[in-house]
């Protein structure tokens, strides 16, 4: 057998590998700071009114979970969209974190 079996030219890239430029580890290093400030909002939400968003206490509404976050998520959506996107940090904020809950009860209901 041949060398070039075992040796792989690291000079040139295949064109489909991904380029792991400084842009892109700042895109990355601002997304995880995103998702932390979404984590740790969700969390500080969990402790203030306990698990409402997946079990809620049912005390007006009877909707299940999956639908009242629904509900959370048009607000917010339409909060946005009748405010424009200046001064809506919050909402947007709180819409992602109604997206990650919506998608834990969609995972818990097997949908």
């Amino acid at each position: 057998m041949s060398d070039s079996i075992w040796f792989q030219d690291t000079s040139t890239t295949h064109p489909f590998e991904p380029k792991y430029d400084k842009m892109r580890f700042e895109t990355i290093d601002e997304v995880k700071y995103i998702l932390d400030r979404i984590h740790t909002r969700l969390e500080e939400k969990n402790t203030a009114y306990g698990d409402s968003s997946l079990n809620p206490i049912r005390l007006f509404s009877q909707a299940d979970a999956i639908e009242s976050l629904c509900v959370r998520i048009d607000d917010r959506i339409n909060h946005i969209k009748t405010s424009g996107l200046k001064h809506t940090e919050d909402c947007i904020e709180d819409l992602i974190g109604y997206l990650v809950l919506l998608e834990i009860a969609r995972k818990r209901k097997g949908a």
